[in-house]
């Protein structure tokens, strides 16, 4: 059984027991969050698509830990100007293990 969900603007399809970073979530580590915009969810051959949502269905997931993730460097220049800016990012991210799915 799976399910396609949305948190953060993105789209994950996930399964029970599966581990994920997904966009910051603020709730604190080993708590329960229920993940309730659901598209998609499929069990063998029964496929139920919502139009945008399924109704009632939703994932229940446990958050493991908060981190950050790897550094991007940004450079930029323009030629023949002495013109250089660096700069660097580091996107924060909470890595959650989904629970259960329930239609």
């Amino acid at each position: 059984m799976y399910a396609v969900i949305k948190t953060g603007g993105k789209q994950y399809r996930v399964v029970a027991g599966e581990k994920l970073k997904v966009e910051q979530i603020t709730a604190d580590v080993g708590s329960e969050i229920v993940l309730d915009q659901v598209f998609m969810v499929a069990e063998g051959d029964n496929i139920k698509v919502g139009a945008p949502l399924v109704d009632g269905a939703k994932v229940t997931a446990t958050i493991i830990s908060h981190g950050r993730g790897e550094k991007i460097r940004i450079f930029k220049m323009r030629r023949r100007k002495h013109y250089q800016k660096h700069q660097g990012h580091r996107q924060n991210y909470t890595e959650i293990q989904i629970s259960g799915i329930s239609a």
